[in-house]
């Protein structure tokens, strides 16, 4: 327990009820003597948590603070009792019906108090409530509220107690850490007697199996992992709560009061007590600053939070790596801890309890056999057959995860605390070991899901030792808005996400991969290059082509031949190449094509690499994939794959014709005539015939004949295409300079994001625009309301009826308020290679809504033509790339003239809230 020094500092009770007292001797009427009590509490409190904040800032000790809070709500809450009781409500000699006794509960009971915490009250009465009870009960209540205090509370007898903590888990484990506070102490030891003899005795196996029950639900919730950005505190994987459900645990187990105990009864070693501590107090620190922050009983550690508290608790930048990720991955790594103590303290629990193991968390499978490969089977689970096993045998830690892996069987926590402790025999030795390496590859390229292995390898501290490269980027996180996870656990989930395509238990999210996987030459190839395509993340310089380096480094280690090797680190130098060219390359150029086709040469690398693709942007995070981008994917990979295997042998011309052929077929089926058919036909330019299929072609020339026999002066249609989570929206109007970027603008009001477009032109001068769009979830956007008021937004500001500035002004400022955080420099790249007819503009700035209209409207100032966008965000950055000519039709090549594109664009991304934030700190 830590010690409360200079506690009159914080409050000094005798000299509040000295004032009290004063107060009282004035005689006042009662509604006037209470607002001078209030005030008087108020003074106490408010001085208090200034004293209290003060240490904090000085010290930085959560533990500390945690305490001393508690420290002042008592002495508050014994002050506002014994006032009562003396002056508002005195009742001379009270009978023993009427005995009231004052319980901390829950956390408060535990004496642990955040700046912004509740405070949990049990008012325990005798048998029956007498009018007495109810109005000290309230007097305190509303006292207590009026300060301004957050109080839960109950008013119960001890039979009431002892009933309801039989029936409900939560008054269970609230009045497990009951703790007197005031009063009637005889009254609260009569409770405390009949919880351990009626509600604990005899239910301990049941209590625990709930409360961890309770725990994985809640992990579940939070999202199974303790490896998210944005974790939270208290209640996430690793978080404080799995810390308290140790010590309810505990406590329900062997009526203990510290987790010191658990040591003097040998059931942890001293060791694991001080990392209990520790990883607590860092906890409590955190939460604390928290608190002090955000002014709220916040608990989740947000982007906007990170940077400062980072500054508070002294992490500063170094080279190669900023303060808050230095700050972020100690989190993380003490997480990490309080799952290593969860599963330690699990298994000594069970032991001691001398039952079957049920506090197991993964599935068992039972053995008849008494060992397996060397290591002896303990209660169903692999443990080490003599405790200096690793010692002796280092090479057996590796052996360990792969036994269990491929046997099916959980490793048990004795064995996983043997390893901690054996974790620097893992040295140069081991690492090059023909063995070890052996089975680790074996494990990497199991049938079984490696991914098992793998995070129990990574959670043990195994796997960062085997390989110290990627030890480097356990907890690393990635300080965006767009990665979900830490760069070790993104590199997990996508070694699972691997293992699911190859079972095919992704047939229908991604086809292609789920077919091409079971054509690739070297699962080891593929299997290492997931592995290891962000190995080199959080260093100085580009980390695909470090991340190679390391490849061809590791290896040559791993057995692999010279070929597997290269081909290992092509991959990881260009992992993210094919979603690049897929979402910001227009796949209906036969340029981009042919240069992609070019760098990647052969149908392996390109099997190989569409795997890896899909794996690692699946495993970004949960919203990140959609239908969309797998379609783009898939449509790249196929028209690759027919170059690389001879088709496509026809010209641009021939493509033309059949393109022509086939709608001229269709349109025949449905009654065309064969004149309106030749007029048809010849409204469309050649790159309108090569960027749609027949289907696509069909549906617009039925939208411009209704249009032109309806004479209207605007058609929008919209089709849903589930499959890919998008809505296509075509709009069929006259043509003028700035269509698309009013368009951008209608749909920015409208909630839509435009994720893809083609601007096409026909030869009677009308637009025909197609937009793909999505809503802000990444999902198709087919609510039916939502596209009627699309098209009635588009007509609005074609017609001039609606002004888009104003309309997005209100917007401007509606990015969630952790956005704010990141800086994305506005960079404007230009490029006249990689398309033979247009130019392309590749966009880079930080989100914002509006933010496509501004760039439209600015190319649209500088004269530019916009055939085709293609839209992409990664969390709060945008890459956008145009493809654009002049006003005659040519790509954009004068100096001067790119000079004035690149200032127009630079100016449109500009942010303008950071404008507003930057001349309000001048």
């Amino acid at each position: 327990m830590t010690k409360i020094t200079a506690q009159r500092a914080i409050i000094d009770r005798r000299a509040v009820t000295e004032r009290l007292g004063e107060v009282v001797a004035l005689e006042l009427p009662k509604h006037k003597r209470r607002s001078k009590v209030l005030e008087t509490f108020k003074e106490a409190l408010a001085t208090g948590r200034t004293e209290i904040r003060a240490r904090f800032d000085q010290a930085g000790d959560g533990a500390q603070t945690v305490r001393e809070n508690c420290f002042l709500i008592d002495q508050l809450i014994r002050t506002v009792h014994d006032f009562a009781v003396e002056h508002e409500f005195p009742n001379g000699i009270r009978t023993s019906a009427e005995a009231l006794s004052l319980v901390a509960v829950g956390g408060y009971g535990r004496a642990e108090l955040s700046p912004q915490s509740d405070i949990d009250l049990l008012f325990l009465t005798p048998y029956k409530r007498t009018p007495w009870h109810e109005q000290i009960v309230e007097y305190i209540l509303y006292m207590l509220w009026d300060m301004g205090l957050k109080v839960g509370h109950s008013t119960r007898s001890s039979d009431e107690c002892a009933r309801q903590a039989k029936e409900d888990l939560t008054i269970r484990t609230a009045l497990l850490e009951m703790r007197w506070l005031w009063g009637d102490q005889d009254l609260f030891t009569e409770l405390q007697n009949r919880f351990r003899n009626e509600v604990v005795s005899g239910s301990g196996e049941e209590f625990v199996e709930s409360k961890l029950a309770e725990r994985d639900t809640r992990h579940s919730q939070m999202g199974d992992t303790r490896y998210v950005l944005e974790p939270n505190v208290k209640e996430g994987k690793g978080g404080l709560r799995d810390l308290h459900t140790l010590y309810w645990i505990a406590k329900y187990l062997y009526r203990i009061e510290n987790i010191g105990q658990l040591v003097d009864l040998g059931l942890i070693s001293r060791d694991a007590e001080k990392r209990f501590t520790k990883a607590q107090a860092f906890l409590w620190t955190v939460r604390c600053h928290l608190h002090y922050l955000t002014g709220r009983p916040e608990d989740r550690l947000t982007f906007d939070v990170q940077q400062e508290i980072a500054r508070r608790m002294g992490y500063g930048d170094r080279a190669g790596s900023r303060g808050v990720e230095r700050f972020m991955k100690h989190f993380f790594l003490v997480a990490k801890d309080v799952g290593d103590l969860t599963r330690l303290f699990c298994a000594l629990t069970e032991e001691q309890q001398k039952r079957k193991p049920k506090l197991r968390l993964g599935r068992l499978l039972s053995f008849k056999r008494g060992t397996v490969a060397g290591f002896k089977l303990d209660g169903d689970r692999l443990n080490c057959a003599t405790d200096d096993q690793f010692e002796k045998d280092p090479v057996a830690m590796i052996r360990l995860f792969h036994t269990a892996l491929e046997n099916d069987l959980d490793i048990h926590p004795k064995a996983l605390d043997l390893v901690h402790r054996n974790l620097k025999r893992i040295d140069s030795g081991v690492r090059e070991d023909l063995q070890a390496n052996k089975l680790f590859v074996s494990m990497l390229t199991s049938r079984k899901n490696p991914e098992v292995a793998l995070r129990h390898m990574n959670e043990a501290g195994v796997l960062g030792r085997f390989i110290p490269d990627f030890g480097r980027v356990v907890a690393q996180m990635q300080y965006d808005m767009y990665h979900v996870y830490t760069v070790d656990e993104h590199t997990l989930q996508a070694m699972g996400i691997l293992h699911a395509i190859e079972n095919g238990q992704l047939k229908e999210e991604a086809p292609v991969s789920s077919k091409v996987i079971h054509k690739v030459a070297s699962r080891e190839v593929l299997y290492l290059s997931v592995l290891l395509h962000d190995i080199a993340k959080g260093r100085n310089g580009d980390h695909s082509a470090l991340g190679a380096e390391v490849a061809l480094k590791l290896c040559p280690r791993f057995g692999l031949s010279d070929a597997e090797t290269e081909t290992v680190a092509w991959l990881v130098r260009e992992h993210l190449t094919m979603s690049r060219v897929a979402f910001k390359r227009d796949i209906d150029d036969p340029k981009t094509i042919a240069d992609f086709v070019t760098l990647v040469q052969s149908p392996e690398r390109l099997r190989l690499l569409l795997c890896l693709t899909v794996a690692d942007i699946r495993a970004v995070g949960p919203n990140v994939w959609n239908g969309w981008k797998g379609g783009l994917l898939r449509e790249l990979y196929l028209r690759s794959e027919e170059i690389m295997m001879g088709g496509l042998a026809e010209g641009r011309e021939s493509r033309i014709q059949g393109a022509q052929d086939a709608l001229r077929g269709e349109l025949l089926k449905a009654g065309w005539t064969a004149e309106d058919i030749d007029a048809h036909l010849a409204r469309g330019y050649p790159n309108y015939w090569t960027g749609f299929d027949t289907a696509t072609h069909v549906r617009h020339a039925r939208m411009v004949r209704e249009a032109e026999h309806t004479k209207a002066p605007l058609s929008v249609e919209s089709r849903v295409d589930s499959k890919r989570a998008v809505t296509e929206i075509t709009v069929y109007t006259s043509d003028h300079p700035g269509l698309f970027s009013q368009i951008a603008g209608a749909m920015a009001v409208s909630s839509a994001n435009i994720v893809d477009a083609k601007i096409i032109t026909l030869a009677n001068g009308m637009a025909l625009d197609t937009f793909w769009v999505q809503d802000s979830e990444g999902g198709a956007f087919d609510s039916p309301p939502k596209l009627a008021r699309l098209s009635s937004v588009i007509e609005q500001v074609l017609s001039g009826r609606m002004w888009l500035d104003k309309e997005l002004a209100a917007r401007r400022g509606k990015l969630p308020a952790r956005a704010h955080v990141f800086k994305v420099p506005p960079r404007v790249i230009i490029d006249n290679k990689a398309s033979s007819t247009h130019t392309l503009l590749e966009l880079n700035g930080r989100d914002r809504p509006g933010l496509l209209y501004d760039l439209t409207a600015a190319m649209t100032r500088a004269g530019l033509q916009i055939a085709s966008a293609h839209i992409s965000t990664y969390g709060e950055r945008v890459v956008d790339v145009f493809y654009v000519k002049d006003i005659f039709g040519l790509k954009v090549s004068h100096e001067r003239k790119l000079d004035q594109v690149r200032g127009e664009l630079l100016k449109a991304l500009e942010d303008p809230t950071v404008k507003s934030e930057e001349n309000a700190a001048q």
